[in-house]
Order: C-alpha cells, then sequence, then structure tokens
C-alpha cells in the first residue's frame, strides 16, 4: 500500500475521522497533528503551552500555533489546554471531544515534557530522585490516565487506532541501555503499554500500536545545536551522525498511513517505526528522502563506523 499525504485523487483518505494528538504544542506532536490535518481529519492538539500562559519549559510554540497550522493543512485545529497529569482536565477534554463530535478514531499519546529532567549515564543512585520520578509521571502516568478516559469513546466506533508515543523500538530497547535508569524503564514501559492495549483493545475492534521517530530534528534539538531547519546540516561538523535526521512529519506522516490503512489491525500490539513504515506505506519526509534511523544506529552509527547515510535515506 502506498501512502500520499494530502488528498488522493481529489479525497482527503481521514475525512471525516477524529483525533486526538495528547501532547501537540511541538515536536512529534506538532508533526503529527499537522500531517492528520493534511490528510483531513479534526484534530484536537492538547498541551500546557497557550498563548496566554506557558509551561515550565518556557517555550514560545503554543497549542493554538499547532491548532492554526492542521487548519492551514487542509484539516481543523482545536487546541484544547490540558494538563494531562490532572484527571479532571482530561476526562472534560474528552467529555467535550463527546460533545462535538460524537466519536474519536485515533488517539496519540505523545505526552512526555522530561528533557529536563534526566542526567546522562548517571546511575540510579546518583539521579536526582525528585527528577526521575516526576519524568516517569509526565511519560508514563499521563499516558495512563489519558487512555483511561479516552478509549471508551473510541471504542464506540469500530477501527479505532491508538498510538503510543516512544524512544526506540521494542528490539533496539530490548538490547541497549537508554541514557539513563529513569529514562530507560519510562520509554521501555511506553512500549509495553502498546502491547497491553493491544490485548484490551484488539478484540473489541480497536488497534495500538508503538511508534518511534528517529533522531528528529525537533524544535528543541534544533535549538541544542544552534540551527534551523533551513540550516540544519550545520551541525553535522559537530555531530556527523545527525546526517540520518528527519522532521517531525516524517513520524506523523507515518500515523497518517497507520490511520488510513483499513489493515492496519496487523500491526496490533506491535513496535513500530518512523523509517520502518516509510519502508511499507511509500511516504518520504519533507525532502523526499527516506531516513530509516533505527537500522542505521544499529548498523553504523553503533559499531563505531563513520558517518555514511548511503543506503540508509
Amino acid at each position: 500500500m502506498t501512502y500520499v499525504p494530502g488528498q488522493q485523487d481529489g479525497q482527503a483518505p481521514l475525512s471525516g475521522k477524529v483525533a486526538l494528538v495528547a501532547g501537540a504544542t511541538r515536536g512529534a506532536g506538532r508533526g503529527i497533528a499537522v500531517e492528520l490535518g493534511a490528510a483531513g481529519a479534526t484534530v484536537y492538539v492538547t498541551g500546557r503551552t497557550t498563548r496566554a500562559r506557558r509551561s515550565e519549559y518556557d517555550r514560545a510554540e503554543t497549542i493554538e500555533d499547532t491548532a492554526d497550522l492542521v487548519t492551514a493543512a487542509g484539516g481543523q485545529g482545536i487546541a484544547v489546554p490540558t494538563d494531562h497529569l490532572e484527571p479532571d482536565q482530561v476526562r472534560a477534554l474528552i467529555e467535550r471531544v463527546d460533545r462535538e463530535q460524537g466519536r474519536l478514531d485515533v488517539l496519540v499519546n505523545d505526552i512526555w515534557g522530561g528533557e529536563h529532567l534526566f542526567a546522562w549515564d548517571k546511575p540510579v543512585w546518583e539521579h536526582d530522585l525528585g527528577d526521575g520520578l516526576k519524568l516517569h509521571r509526565l511519560a508514563v502516568e499521563t499516558h495512563a490516565i489519558t487512555s483511561h478516559f479516552a478509549l471508551p469513546l473510541l471504542l464506540r466506533t469500530p477501527g479505532g487506532l491508538v498510538v503510543e508515543m516512544t524512544d526506540g523500538t521494542a528490539e533496539y530497547n530490548t538490547a541497549n541501555y537508554r541514557n539513563s535508569f529513569f529514562y530507560d524503564l519510562a520509554k521501555s514501559a511506553v512500549l509495553r503499554m502498546a502491547f497491553a492495549l493491544g490485548h484490551e483493545l484488539g478484540p473489541r475492534g480497536a488497534t495500538a500500536v508503538a511508534l518511534t521517530p528517529g533522531w528528529m530534528r525537533s524544535e528543541i534539538m534544533l535549538d541544542a545545536f544552534g540551527v534551523t531547519e533551513d540550516t540544519w546540516r550545520d551541525a553535522l561538523k559537530d555531530q556527523p551522525h545527525f546526517a540520518i535526521s528527519e522532521t517531525p512529519r516524517y513520524v506523523g506522516r507515518a500515523v497518517a498511513a497507520l490511520a488510513a490503512d483499513p489493515d492496519v489491525a496487523r500491526f496490533n500490539g506491535t513496535s513500530l517505526s518512523s523509517g520502518g513504515l516509510a519502508q511499507l506505506y511509500g511516504f518520504t519526509d519533507l525532502d523526499g528522502s527516506r531516513p530509516d534511523a533505527w537500522r542505521y544506529l544499529v548498523e553504523v552509527q553503533d559499531t563505531g563506523k563513520p558517518a555514511d547515510t548511503t543506503g540508509y535515506r
């Protein structure tokens, strides 16, 4: 099956579908929301940073900006400020979706918020305990709260899709230590969430998957390298393996392709990657390439070979 982003034969493949991207202020969440909009969906975008109030990240990206991008792409973007650690706020969010749409076809759990809460390669007994526990509340508890309230609405219409966003495939994370005890555990927990949800949703007519982008050129990552999306290759002099990186829209196209696939249930409970799905569905990143970051990590970066993306994008 080939998935072409946007309209196909004059038809938007997700026209009439309703999606909730939980954690869509920036990064993967924003890229996913925009691509779902480009495919014609109505997309509710949530997060804690609005034009009136910033989260502790203190960054400029807002959920209203994301909603505007969704609408500009061809969908309908609806921004709803939500702290997904607060059950009452999540309950109110789902009640609003039900009241306004009467259905939910796609749930993307992309809540994270942990960039500043883990220390690289620091053992658990040296790691700040408060930061580690907060990371787990933000990265794991939020997903459970959101699924608890959203899934009854999603199950009302057959064929629903839940996407648990994480970092790393199940295969890669099983074999590799991921940065710190707390980070490793959080990302593995989300992978297991998709597996467990697959068992609970599959017999009820819905599908759950875990999905990871590759090395993503998010707003925060570009800032860390001191580059922009237009100048990102300038970062290669300091980090040559950044050549395998991808835009947030790439994983967005992966989600849109899954949501448009009538046979998506074949992936139920499994772990997927943007690069792997690009090979399957035929979509590309915005520059026309198909970076396969996790295969590159295993075969090039982790083996200590010089950076060379030939055959990997």
